[in-house]
């Protein structure tokens, strides 16, 4: 790894932090997936070396709790994602996928609850536990995924031209 790839691992991390850190008045309305989709496309593997760096960072301002377990898997999976569509040269369905990730992000938090409500007893009631988990967060879930449209929508093409010119 060459000190420039160091240096924009770190730059995307701090973009990351600083931009979620700004937006933390606003319930469900973040920047980690615009830049998440964003860094995959125009930097590629390096994004699979920020996003631990990133949920370290995380962990560490404020503590390693199960949402922190969640982060370990759900941040990763949109930048595969995004890695295998890479070919696609749409805001609107970049939108969509940013969108979509929005609304189903509690379902893929809601996971670590299967196991917390099995355990001692059985994969249904954990299943059940999960479920209803996952269902009493669905609002803020829409809240989530219609942000994640809008500003995927609203930044996609002027940042993508920037972006362009800074590839590497």
């Amino acid at each position: 790894m060459k000190t420039k790839d160091i240096a924009l691992i770190g730059l995307m991390v701090a973009i990351i932090e600083v931009c979620k850190a700004a937006l933390t008045w606003a319930p469900n309305i973040e920047l980690t997936s615009f830049w998440i989709i964003m860094f995959s496309l125009y930097f590629g593997k390096h994004i699979f070396y920020a996003i631990p760096v990133f949920i370290l960072l995380e962990g560490a301002i404020y503590g390693f709790g199960l949402w922190w377990v969640m982060y370990l898997y759900a941040w990763p999976l949109l930048a595969i994602v995004c890695r295998l569509l890479k070919k696609m040269d749409s805001a609107f369905s970049w939108s969509i996928l940013s969108g979509a990730f929005g609304l189903l992000f509690g379902l893929l938090c809601a996971i670590p609850y299967i196991f917390i409500g099995a355990a001692g007893t059985s994969l249904t009631s954990g299943l059940q536990y999960a479920f209803g988990w996952w269902v009493a967060g669905i609002p803020w879930d829409i809240v989530h995924g219609i942000g994640n449209f809008i500003i995927m929508l609203v930044l996609y093409h002027p940042l993508a031209s920037v972006m362009k010119k800074m590839q590497f």
